[in-house]
């Protein structure tokens, strides 16, 4: 039976090329456990064996003469969706990071279900990975991290759960419609305000593309850096982990939440690699972070989230003043989407979308200002050790999607009293990411240290 694709999703697929592919992976490393040398193999038939559920069994189908529309794969060869595969003797971390931005690079296959999981044994320090890639028309960061969760288990005994690509999550039913009358009753002041809301927030990137500042979640106010350089097929890959508990504890002292401080030491980070290339950015970043809209339950398929335009820090302010620049822009952004109901905001999201990959297309976005300089997302993780086959969980790795004209993304997730920190950049421009990725640890060790403690 076909399902119509939702409009987010249907913008997810048209964006798509062959140099910006929009899938979304995540990179997680596992403990092997002591005498037990089969238990990478045993997960590699597990999840063979395993059969994939909706959205992960279907494939898309975007025909001119009908409405776009999911289809039953018919093409599904657990050989192919499942690979098993192993470091060389005497690889280092570095080379996982390097195979990971390889395997990010390429497009998933239009005639075969969206999704492909590696197996990665022999990873330096005991350990292996699991590298799953999918595309973000049927998966968000939310609904991602929910299946990684219903895929594991919180105890250390044998056995393989059900891959986060076979799993059974709940999903929420479309709420019925409002009665016709109910409907025309409140097309004067909700839809009014909903409107204009919308109107609000296109006006404020219109002001700021002819130079009148504004303040708020404003798109295109960003300068161009080499983060929107022209986004080739190279991909570059870093990780980070940060103590989760030390990160509230500065949050709480500055008013600020934890995904704030996350903001604030990759707002810093990025200054100093791009002065550590040679290429010094004079001007506050942009970034472009993803709000979810999903109900709490819901971890059905597709995208469901907005977006809201922070500006950073000042370039020359020091690491706590940041914070409190980026903690107050982020409050101004959240104010434009809260005074938006969930189907406006996605509508919004969505245009925004059309217009930076327009721009793309046409090349317009090599010589107007870009929406934004980076995206950063922050997604919900959990905070208790997780198992895979009696494998203890080490850290889970966000590895996203590069928007159109932004060539750098920065998702974290919480895991087990750690943040950890996925980095993927356009490997044309943004070259060594791991370096990126000890610039943000050490802007996090001088925020830590310059924050009182008691």
């Amino acid at each position: 039976m076909s399902k119509q694709i939702p409009l987010m999703d249907v913008m997810m697929l048209l964006a798509e090329t062959q140099s910006n592919p929009m899938h979304v992976c995540g990179l997680m490393l596992f403990e092997k456990p002591k005498g037990r040398p089969g238990v990478v193999n045993e997960i590699v038939e597990a999840y063979r064996a395993a059969r994939p559920t909706p959205p992960f069994d279907c494939v898309p189908e975007l025909s001119s003469t009908h409405t776009p529309r999911w289809l039953p794969g018919a093409n599904y060869d657990p050989r192919y969706h499942v690979q098993h595969i192993a470091m060389p003797e005497g690889a280092r971390y570095e080379d996982l990071l390097y195979l990971a931005g390889d395997l990010h690079e390429t497009m998933l296959d239009r005639g075969r279900p969206l999704f492909r999981v590696w197996i990665i044994d022999q990873v330096p320090g005991g350990r292996f990975a699991v590298f799953a890639k999918m595309h973000h028309a049927i998966v968000d960061g939310v609904s991602a991290a929910r299946r990684v969760n219903a895929s594991l288990r919180a105890t250390r005994h044998k056995g393989v759960p059900k891959p986060l690509f076979a799993v059974d999550v709940p999903v929420r039913k479309p709420r019925p419609p409002k009665a016709l009358v109910k409907r025309l009753v409140g097309l004067g002041t909700n839809a009014t305000s909903q409107y204009m809301a919308l109107l609000g927030s296109l006006r404020k990137g219109l002001w700021n593309r002819i130079g009148l500042a504004t303040q708020g979640s404003v798109p295109f106010a960003a300068h161009r850096g080499p983060m929107n350089e022209p986004v080739a097929n190279a991909r570059s890959v870093a990780t980070l982990s940060l103590p989760l508990e030390a990160m509230r504890r500065v949050g709480r002292h500055y008013g600020a939440t934890l995904n704030d401080v996350a903001m604030t030491v990759i707002d810093a980070g990025v200054h100093r690699y791009l002065a550590g290339q040679n290429q010094p950015f004079g001007h506050r970043l942009v970034a472009m972070c993803p709000v979810s809209l999903r109900e709490t339950d819901d971890a059905s398929g597709g995208t469901k989230v907005s977006a809201v335009f922070v500006r950073m820090g000042k370039p020359d302010a020091d690491v706590a003043e940041r914070l409190v620049q980026v903690t107050e822009s982020m409050k101004a952004a959240k104010e434009d989407v809260r005074a938006m109901s969930r189907e406006t905001a996605l509508g919004y999201a969505a245009g925004m979308m059309a217009i930076a990959g327009l721009g793309s297309v046409t090349h317009a976005d090599r010589v107007t200002r870009p929406s934004a300089n980076l995206v950063i997302s922050n997604i919900p993780g959990w905070d208790r050790p997780l198992y895979l086959n009696g494998a203890k969980l080490a850290g889970v790795y966000p590895v996203s999607a590069i928007a159109a004209g932004v060539g750098l993304n920065a998702t974290v997730i919480s895991c087990n009293g750690s943040m950890d920190f996925g980095f993927v950049g356009n490997g044309a421009s943004l070259h060594d990411l791991p370096t990126l990725a000890d610039h943000v640890a050490r802007a996090w060790r001088d925020l830590e240290q310059a924050t009182p403690r008691g």
